[in-house]
């Protein structure tokens, strides 16, 4: 499987689970406040460098690659995501939320497994206790047979398509700059520039 293929594989995983999320979140009724995103502050977020490589893709075919690069690179020690931009109005505050990568959809939204088999919701504090009652609900309801997108699932799908890249978990900044780099060097020696 070349890189572009790994891609749209990520892609189509990504666009599965943005649609079991949505069945979840209908049966559920949980929901982020709006304009939320104090998740996306946390500043120990780690990723995969697959997760982010359709946003690379995306990038190096608008001509925004190497930019993004500098950006991140300006960023040096900031911890906090790349592509937030807290000063976006809308629902969320990430720049990019299309492209987004796995965690953060998964987040808020998906369970775990226990050491007891039993389906636990990953979710933030403020659903945990805002919306108290739903999310009592919601964990009954996923052990008893309600379908909910499972974390470890989704990165076996990821591991599947490429099992380094995919294993490979780091701050998630770097994660992006990383998925950058792979595409440029694709491409660079794809397109013949890179052959001495």
């Amino acid at each position: 499987m070349n890189l572009e293929e790994k891609a749209q594989a990520v892609e189509q995983i990504l666009l599965e689970l943005d649609e079991e999320i949505k069945q979840f979140r209908s049966w559920s009724s949980l929901g982020c406040k709006f304009g939320c995103g104090k998740c996306c502050f946390k500043p120990d977020i780690e990723a995969t460098p697959l997760e982010f490589l359709p946003f690379a893709m995306y990038l190096n075919q608008i001509g925004k690659a190497e930019e993004w690069l500098e950006r991140i690179d300006k960023l040096a020690d900031d911890k906090i995501c790349a592509i937030l931009n807290p000063s976006q109005p809308g629902v969320g505050l990430c720049s990019e939320y299309p492209h987004r990568g796995l965690i953060c959809r998964l987040f808020g939204f998906s369970a775990r497994t226990n050491k007891y088999d039993k389906k636990e919701l990953v979710t933030c504090s403020i659903i945990k206790t805002e919306q108290q009652l739903k999310f009592h609900e919601a964990e009954l309801q996923i052990n008893s047979g309600g379908k909910v997108p499972v974390m470890s699932d989704y990165y076996i799908k990821l591991y599947d398509i490429d099992p380094f890249l995919a294993n490979e978990f780091m701050p998630i900044n770097q994660a992006i700059k990383k998925a950058i780099e792979i595409v440029l060097q694709y491409y660079l020696y794809k397109d013949g520039e890179g052959v001495a």
